[in-house]
């Protein structure tokens, strides 16, 4: 029978533990993998998260506090990637020699 269960965010959290672990250390292996002068300005200018990952409460500052890099969440998270493949879309011409260079 449906019935409904009441569960607190530090039982997510504890669920979640192994997963933000894994997010954290892929973050720090691409930052490690980064070309320094890329990676300087993303040290000083931080990173913007995106997806449902993002809405997760206190991400960015789990990721600010254990990676220090700045961490912000962008504007409709769940829309970045529709955003950014509409803008492509509508701008082809620009972004053509790119995308068949990634082939």
């Amino acid at each position: 029978l449906p019935r409904t269960v009441k569960i607190s965010s530090n039982e997510i959290t504890e669920a979640l533990q192994d997963e933000l672990r894994e997010i954290i250390n892929t973050i720090k292996k691409v930052l490690q993998e980064t070309p320094p002068e890329l990676a300087a300005d993303i040290m000083d200018k931080g990173m913007v998260l995106s997806g449902g990952g993002a809405l997760l409460r206190n991400m960015d500052q789990l990721i600010t506090k254990t990676i220090g890099v700045p961490c912000y969440v962008a504007d409709e998270p769940l829309f970045c990637v529709v955003k950014g493949t509409g803008a492509v879309l509508e701008n082809l011409d620009v972004y053509k020699r790119t995308i068949m260079l990634s082939k």
